[in-house]
C-alpha cells in the first residue's frame, strides 16, 4: 500500500475522534528512502497529547499527538529556540482527513521569515560556547574526552553559522541540510573539519566578535 494510504487506515482505527491528521517527513519529500518512516501528526482533543513509535503494515510509524493547546504551545517553543522541526512538518504535510485550516501556510511562512538575528545575550552566549569548547579542546589530554568535545564543536560550530546569519537551526541530518541551503561551500568544509574543528571554530569565533570569557554574564 501506498504510506498515504497506509497513514490514512492507521489513524482511522487509532484516532477516530481526530479533527484532522497529516502525514509528512521524508515518506512524502525529495529526501525519501528505504528506511524513511511515516511521520503522521494528529489533532485529538480528547486525547491529552503523546508522541508514540510502533509498526503498522510493515511502516515504521512516528505519530505525534497534539491538543490545540499542546501543539501552540510546541510551535511557540520552537520559535524561541530556532529549532522548527514541528513547522516543518506542519509546513510539508499532506492531509490524510479533516481541515488543519491556515496551520500549514502559517508555518510555512514562519519558516520562509526564519527567526530573525540574535539578540545580545544569545549572541554572548555563542561567543561564550565557542570559546569555552575551543578552550577544553585545547587543553584536553584523554584521547576519549579529546573525541567527545571535538564532536560538540563541530556541531557548535555548524549551529553558529546558521544562528550568525538569522536562520533556522537543526539537529542531526537537518543541520547538513541547512547548512547546504545556507552555504554550500561552507558546508563542505564543515564536514571536512569533522575531526579537528577548532581551526573552523575559531574562524566563525572571530567573524562573532571573538573570545568572550572574563566578563561574561548570564541572568
Amino acid at each position: 500500500m501506498e504510506p498515504v494510504d497506509v497513514a490514512r487506515e492507521l489513524v482511522a482505527d487509532r484516532f477516530p475522534d481526530a479533527a484532522w491528521a497529516l502525514l509528512t517527513g521524508s515518506v512524502v519529500g525529495p529526501h525519501r528512502t528505504a528506511g524513511s518512516d511515516l511521520d503522521i501528526v494528529v489533532m485529538d482533543e480528547s486525547d491529552p497529547g503523546h508522541r508514540e513509535s510502533l509498526r503498522y503494515r510493515g511502516w515504521p510509524v512516528e505519530l505525534f499527538v497534539h491538543t490545540r493547546e499542546r501543539l501552540d504551545g510546541f510551535l511557540e517553543r520552537e520559535k524561541a529556540q530556532r529549532k522548527p522541526s514541528a513547522h516543518r512538518m506542519l509546513a510539508h504535510g499532506v492531509v490524510l482527513f479533516g481541515d488543519p485550516g491556515d496551520l500549514p501556510s502559517r508555518c510555512a511562512r514562519v519558516l520562509a521569515e526564519g527567526p530573525g538575528p540574535l539578540t545580545g545575550a544569545q549572541h554572548d552566549w555563542l561567543r561564550y560556547s565557542l570559546t569555552d569548547g575551543l578552550d577544553d579542546l585545547q587543553h584536553a589530554t584523554d584521547p576519549g574526552e579529546r573525541t567527545v568535545i571535538a564532536a560538540g564543536l563541530w556541531t557548535g560550530t555548524g549551529e553558529a553559522v546558521l544562528s550568525l546569519a538569522g536562520r533556522w537551526v537543526s539537529s542531526g541530518k537537518w543541520l547538513l541540510r541547512e547548512l547546504r541551503e545556507h552555504d554550500p561551500e561552507f558546508a563542505e568544509r564543515w564536514l571536512a573539519a569533522r575531526d579537528d574543528p577548532a581551526a573552523l571554530a575559531g574562524e566563525v569565533l572571530t567573524s562573532a566578535g571573538g573570545p568572550l570569557f572574563e566578563g561574561y554574564r548570564a541572568d
